[in-house]
């Protein structure tokens, strides 16, 4: 096996951990969200899983990023997504690259507003951001998730 075939199997392992765990912890975090209704019980419990979870998610999205890239040009499809017309992989590809890069602002967006706001009281505007991004970020994976699939599917 040569450097470059090795290099593409440990992408394509870690981008596939990677997405286990951002997409469960997705959904665990999700799942606290909605279930965690006691005031007192989110400012005792988000605080200590909320830094813990959110740096993790940093790492697991830098992770999934760098291992697309990796697993795109071995795939050439890049190329493909530009020179490739309107064929199914095409379609799944932008789809998947259009969520992805949603899905990275709603990250920052809320990933700064959790980190600059530990432990204090959030404004409205910042309690908003913070849900919507939240929620958005949920849906969001269960999409690229499909797109995902669609393409291993294809490939």
């Amino acid at each position: 096996m040569n450097i470059s075939n090795m290099v593409n199997e440990w992408a394509f392992h870690i981008h596939l951990i990677m997405a286990i765990s951002w997409i469960g912890g997705s959904i665990f975090m999700f799942v606290l969200g909605i279930t965690l209704r006691d005031k007192k019980a989110q400012q005792e419990v988000y605080p200590h899983i909320g830094p813990i979870f959110g740096w993790f998610e940093v790492v697991a999205l830098i992770a999934l990023l760098s291992s697309g890239f990796i697993l795109g040009f071995h795939y050439n499809l890049f190329e493909v997504l530009m020179n490739g017309g309107d064929t199914k992989i095409v379609h799944a590809l932008r789809m998947k690259v259009m969520l992805v890069s949603v899905l990275t602002v709603a990250t920052v967006i809320h990933f700064v507003i959790a980190y600059k706001t530990n432990g204090k009281e959030r404004t409205r505007t910042e309690q908003i951001l913070s849900r919507s991004s939240s929620m958005l970020i949920f849906f969001l994976n269960l999409f690229v998730m499909h797109y995902a699939i669609v393409m291993r599917d294809i490939l």
